[in-house]
């Protein structure tokens, strides 16, 4: 399993993701599950992967390939981020049917989402979810944000603090801690974390962290973040006694 984030908001874009790709009882493996593309100057493109490895390992290999021959259609180019959607999203769909072969539908699960986000040319920056159907959402004023994976670990936080006005360095720490929840919760997730910021229109990936489980960063954001949910729960308004009624008792 995987979890991975992509925050889009008035600043820019934060993208989060996981390593674990496997969590069995004795193999624990892991992956890198962010992908940034070498492209032309106008763009900048980046992939996260969730599901099955095989298949995302061959739709990133066939965009790397589109992209090298300058087939008809590649990210470089593509005129949008829709654009570039709709391409994933055919691409992913034709190595899920390779995958499955003659055998059509089976115990095997060929499926993988993904999340590209980036920005082209003039348009502004963005992200979009691509299912295993080939089709794709994108984030909104009112959910700033996309996940995919084990989403909903982390998921409350990014719907109580995450808006579109939301500071970029504070966004990154509220994915972040997002991140490390699911970790908390799920074994399936995993270290080391990425995590790129990408700045509105600068078109530069160079604020690019990687994170261990024992990285000190980390060990303060996590103790910080349950010392003060310990304190929010202290001082939330106690129970009053004087709305307590007698329990229905079926007889």
């Amino acid at each position: 399993m995987t979890y991975c984030i992509a925050a889009s908001i008035n600043e820019g874009l934060i993208l989060v993701s996981d390593s674990r790709t496997n969590a069995g009882i004795d193999n624990v493996s892991t992956h890198g599950k962010m992908h940034a593309f070498d492209t032309h100057s106008d763009r900048k493109i980046v992939l996260l992967c969730a599901g099955n490895l095989a298949t995302t390992q061959a739709v990133l290999e066939q965009l790397h390939r589109d992209k090298i021959k300058n087939a008809k259609i590649n990210f470089n180019n593509v005129e949008s981020l829709f654009e570039a959607a709709e391409y994933l999203g055919h691409v992913s769909v034709e190595k899920q049917k390779q995958h499955l072969g003659a055998q059509g539908p089976s115990a095997f699960n060929p499926s993988a989402s993904f999340i590209l986000a980036g920005q082209i040319g003039d348009d502004p920056h963005g992200a979009y979810m691509v299912y295993a159907e080939g089709n794709s959402i994108t984030s909104s004023a009112n959910t700033p944000f996309l996940q995919i994976g084990e989403s909903k670990y982390g998921k409350p936080i990014l719907d109580r603090f995450l808006k579109l006005n939301t500071s970029i360095d504070e966004a990154a720490r509220c994915c972040l801690v997002s991140m490390d929840s699911t970790i908390r919760s799920n074994a399936s997730v995993g270290s080391p974390v990425e995590m790129l910021i990408y700045r509105k229109d600068s078109f530069s990936l160079d604020e690019y962290y990687c994170f261990d489980d024992d990285d000190d960063y980390m060990l303060q954001l996590r103790r910080n973040w349950e010392t003060k949910l310990r304190e929010a729960i202290a001082a939330l308004p106690t129970l009053d006694k004087g709305t307590v009624r007698p329990m229905r008792v079926n007889l």
